[in-house]
């Protein structure tokens, strides 16, 4: 089955309410509960209930109407983002899978559409199960209602008329961009949150405690975008050992956050990009000093704090975040776009080699003979089809390789 049959195959299975889809054969998806058992780091949770001020002396009444009335509801009141599904891909003739690749999304996600060809390739060539977790507030972690066309139209519009001046403001990034301008250290506690999930979700597996996966199972990664940077916390920190054994492949993702482009329709818009920046990049250390939990959750003894903080920006924490990578470098493969504008080539390259170059992870850098971006590296147009099929196969080779 080429790519594209494989994409709309997909896409028109999937669901979150069937326990299990046969996917062919030899693969199905299952589809099982998560309940996040502490939420109390983000805005509004019992550790986190500071009223932070609005960036660059915004008001209450900065953003009216539709937009205020999406920001009113705290981080820890949204439901969706403490008890979701989510998807394994697996061989059907195995009851508990034996390894495991876990898989992470970009950023602003919605639908695992696009990534669903991608796992049911890597499930078929290594013969792991493939858990597509999902990134807090991302996915079916988010309402439904951001991503509802309609509505988010409505709001996009109403912010292109508060910022003039607002760059790439669309119905698809408009919730994100509206949530992240409004308060940027969102991705801090998000991203965080997402890393105790992960390591809840791990724990749970190695107590013998789900259903579908192996208590000895081996755990790799696989992640695109800024999924990427997930993974690398996770695997930096190696809580309690659990990734020592790891493998860990990335596309198009490993980069440090001040060294990526995420001005997008897809993404994030140019006034929400400031803001975050601003934010995580250049006033991080007044931040940390006028906030106690923030101070107290990007310090040691929270490893994966300090790990986050040295993925924030490339001169801060250099030579530590450098040791690091050497200490993984057998475990770290990367492939790259060479016309990638959201994740430049040389950026992984600058970030994952180290800063003196001397860092011997593999990173090999492709470019594909269709027009072709970030967001969409395998365009599921029949008039390219074949080629599409053949740069997918051959991308997907590399890593299934490296992951086996």
């Amino acid at each position: 089955m080429k790519y594209i049959d494989l994409f709309n195959h997909l896409k028109a299975i999937e669901n979150y309410t069937d326990d299990e889809i046969a996917i062919d054969e030899n693969l199905v998806l299952r589809n099982f509960d998560f309940e996040v058992k502490s939420c109390s780091i983000l805005p509004g949770g019992e550790d986190n209930k500071t009223d932070y001020e609005y960036p660059h002396g915004i008001s209450e009444e900065y953003e009216p109407d539709i937009i205020q009335d999406m920001l009113n509801k705290t981080d820890a009141e949204i439901t969706e983002n403490l008890k979701f599904r989510y998807h394994v891909i697996m061989r059907k003739d195995q009851k508990k899978a034996k390894d495991i690749i876990l898989f992470f999304h970009g950023f602003n996600e919605k639908y695992w559409s696009k990534y669903l060809p991608w796992a049911k390739y890597l499930a078929e060539k290594t013969g792991k199960g493939i858990v597509m977790f999902p990134i807090a507030f991302h996915m079916n972690r988010a309402p439904a209602v951001w991503s509802n066309a309609h509505e988010m139209y409505k709001i996009s519009e109403q912010r292109k008329l508060r910022h003039p001046l607002v760059i790439s403001s669309s119905l698809s990034n408009v919730a994100i961009s509206t949530r992240l301008h409004n308060k940027p250290q969102r991705f801090i506690w998000s991203g965080l949150q997402t890393y105790y999930d992960v390591i809840q979700f791990v724990e749970n597996i190695k107590a013998g405690n789900h259903p579908a996966i192996d208590a000895d199972a081996g755990i790799d990664f696989f992640s695109y975008s800024i999924g990427t940077f997930l993974g690398e916390i996770l695997m930096m920190s190696n809580k309690n050992g659990y990734f020592s054994d790891s493998r860990y492949a990335t596309f198009c993702g490993g980069a440090v956050f001040n060294r990526l482009s995420p001005v997008s329709k897809f993404i994030l818009d140019s006034e929400a990009n400031v803001s975050l920046y601003s934010y995580v990049v250049e006033h991080l250390d007044s931040h940390m000093k006028n906030d106690p939990l923030l101070h107290k959750y990007l310090n040691v003894p929270y490893e994966e704090g300090v790990n986050f903080r040295c993925m924030l920006n490339y001169k801060t924490l250099t030579s530590y975040r450098d040791e690091k990578y050497r200490s993984m470098s057998h475990q770290f493969y990367a492939v790259t776009l060479a016309q990638d504008e959201v994740v430049p080539a040389y950026e992984v390259i600058n970030t994952l080699k180290g800063s003196k170059r001397d860092v011997p992870i593999r990173v090999d850098i492709l470019d594909f003979p269709y027009k072709y971006k970030h967001e969409d590296p395998f365009p599921s147009l029949t008039k390219i089809a074949d080629e599409v099929d053949y740069q997918f196969r051959l991308t997907f080779d590399k890593i299934s390789d490296f992951l086996k």
